[in-house]
Parts: structure tokens; C-alpha cells; sequence
């Protein structure tokens, strides 16, 4: 019997009985002839939930990115983000290595973009000496800041921006099921003003492996391109396929309980007085504490130690990050890891 509680992130869950069957019995064929029709229907289901003419399943989150990145930019060009962002923080510098891009970055409060911190980070296009704007990038839920959403209409101002510039709007939606869900919204209400969206399968669904990129089908069609060039070419993969499409069908509505569990710790956490809790509003499955008499290494190795898994969030701060594999019962005893460990 596993007695760890692991909240390090919900990368870490594994598939169900029911996922592994949808994976044995995948029809499969080889995708890279377009020939796999559970990837296509993958492909085309999520499409039509962010209302987007085409999709395109991709091994991974980063390199779903990096592809709508890639394909908005030349190198030399910039993209403007938010200081924390996924594609700045965790993609292991892919913008310069890819594509010969450079991010600029800006410190935005809950991790959500304004377009008044945005606009003057814009480079006049008669500056010949400066690199090219071409790509405002928005995280959504934004996972350093705690799993913080955009509201529609922040969304829409930002579209606004680009669009009087003429810049692409591209959407990191890893976590964009957890936005929809605690919001209320449909994905779509969020990913009609993004040229591009990439979005997870295998975080708070569930899946083991992959995430689809979406927009306009000549859009996919150059992703296709670039997806074979960087080797992400995959032959018979509907077999990985078929989860993420059980994920998106069976997993998704339930994301409330993650939010429920994230509320519920995040609330003992605080009540231990023990703690400073980042984002305080805790909107999704994510929470940025800062433990305030110990060091971050000693509260990850004491956690640890009783069976508690935490990481690190932003510099000087844990993360728990709740998920369909840790029950209910599951933070209540982590919530009595804490207090024996901090009180």
C-alpha cells in the first residue's frame, strides 16, 4: 500500500483501470500519415470545445508552446510574458534554442497581464535597432501565482491590444480545464480571442502523456510541420491518444473536487498561523505557502519524512498542488502532517 501523499504537482497522477482499457483497445494506425483515428478524434473533439477549425495532439506542453511560439515568430522577434510565466520559468530557455526568440518579460500582479503594463513594453516598428514585437503570451490558470484565472474580459483587452498592433495572441491554457471549471465559463468563452491555444492532458486530467495545440487550420497545418522537424512525429499513438480523450470526457467535471481539496488545505494551512499564504484566494488546485520559521528545505525533508510530498513554487515558497489521485481523507491527514511538524 503507497502511503505518501505526493502534492508536488498533478503531473503525478496515474491512469485508472478504466484509462488503461481505453488504451488497450485503441484503434491506432500511423498518425504520422494521418492515419490514426483515435488521434483525429482526439483532435477534432477538443477543436470543437475550444471552438478552433483544427488541433493537433503533441507529445508535451512545452513542446506545444514552443510550436505556436515558432510559428508566430521569426528569429530576432520577441514575445512579451509575464515574469513568471511557464513558457519563461520551466521551458529550459526552448524560446532562444528553437527559434531564435527572446522573451520580455514583465511582473504583473496574480500573474495577470493589463494592458497598460503591456502597451509600453510594445516596440515601435521604426525601430530598426530593436527587436520585433510579435507575441503577447497569457498563462491561464497561471501556475506560479497559485492557479490564478483571467477573467473574460481582462482576456478581451488583451485581444484588443494585440489586435491594434497587429501582434498574435497566444494562449499556455495547461490548465485552462481548472479555469473553466471554477469559473463557470466554457473554454471556449476564453479561447475565442487566441490566435493559438495550447492545453494539457496530462496534469489535472489525468492522462499519462501529451497536450493539443488548436487555431486556424493553416495554423495546424505549418504545427504539423514543425512538430515533425522538432521529432515529435509519432507513428501508432493513439494508444496514448485514447487517454487523453478519456481524460477529456471523464475527468474534466470533476476538477471541482481538486479545487474543494486546494480549499480545504489552504485553509488549515493559514489557521496554523504558521505560514504566509501567497495567494490567499485560493481560485483552483494550486497553493503558494511560505513556511515562516523554517527554510524550504527543512519543510520539504520534514514533510518528506512523515509521507507528505511538497515542491517549491516561487523562490522561497512550497507549492501543494491537489488531484484526483489524493482523496479528501488524504489532506485531512496531510493537514495533520502539518501541524505535527510546524506546531
Amino acid at each position: 500500500m503507497n502511503n505518501i501523499i505526493d502534492l508536488r504537482s498533478d503531473t503525478v497522477t496515474k491512469p485508472s483501470e478504466a484509462m488503461r482499457k481505453a488504451m488497450y483497445d485503441a484503434e491506432v494506425g500511423d498518425d504520422v500519415y494521418k492515419e490514426d483515428k483515435t488521434v483525429f478524434e482526439l483532435e477534432e473533439y477538443v477543436a470543437k470545445l475550444l471552438h478552433k477549425e483544427a488541433a493537433l495532439f503533441v507529445p508535451s506542453g512545452v513542446m506545444g508552446n514552443q510550436i505556436c511560439l515558432n510559428i508566430h515568430t521569426q528569429p530576432g522577434d520577441e514575445v512579451i510574458c509575464e515574469a513568471d510565466a511557464h513558457i519563461f520559468q520551466y521551458e529550459s530557455g526552448s524560446p532562444a534554442v528553437l527559434s531564435g526568440i527572446q522573451l520580455n518579460p514583465v511582473k504583473a500582479e496574480r500573474g495577470i497581464l493589463k494592458p497598460e503594463i503591456i502597451e509600453p513594453l510594445i516596440r515601435p516598428t521604426s525601430a530598426y535597432y530593436m527587436p520585433r514585437t510579435k507575441v503577447i503570451e497569457a498563462e491561464n490558470t497561471h501556475n506560479r501565482a497559485g492557479g490564478t484565472i483571467y477573467k473574460i474580459d481582462e482576456i478581451k483587452a488583451l485581444s484588443t491590444l494585440a489586435q491594434k498592433y497587429s501582434l498574435m495572441f497566444h494562449l499556455d491554457g495547461a490548465r485552462l480545464w481548472n479555469a473553466a471549471i471554477a469559473s463557470g465559463n466554457k473554454l471556449s468563452d476564453f479561447t475565442n480571442y487566441f490566435d493559438s491555444v495550447s492545453i494539457c492532458l496530462s496534469k489535472g486530467l489525468g492522462a499519462p502523456i501529451g497536450s493539443v495545440i488548436a487555431g486556424r487550420k493553416e495554423f495546424i497545418t505549418e504545427a504539423f510541420r514543425v512538430r515533425k522537424a522538432w521529432g515529435g512525429g509519432m507513428r501508432q499513438v493513439g494508444v496514448i491518444a485514447s487517454a487523453g480523450l478519456f481524460a477529456v470526457k471523464n475527468n474534466f467535471e470533476r476538477l471541482a473536487e481538486d479545487h474543494q481539496k486546494a480549499k480545504q488545505l489552504a485553509k488549515h494551512i493559514e489557521e496554523t498561523e504558521k505560514f504566509e499564504l501567497v495567494n490567499k484566494d485560493v481560485e483552483t488546485n494550486i497553493i503558494i505557502f511560505k513556511p515562516l520559521e523554517k527554510t524550504i528545505e527543512e519543510a520539504l525533508d520534514l514533510c518528506k519524512q512523515e509521507g507528505l510530498l511538497l515542491s517549491v513554487g516561487q523562490v522561497g515558497t512550497l507549492r501543494a498542488v491537489t488531484h484526483l489521485d489524493v482523496s479528501h481523507d488524504e489532506i485531512v491527514k496531510a493537514c495533520k502532517i502539518i501541524d505535527k511538524i510546524f506546531n
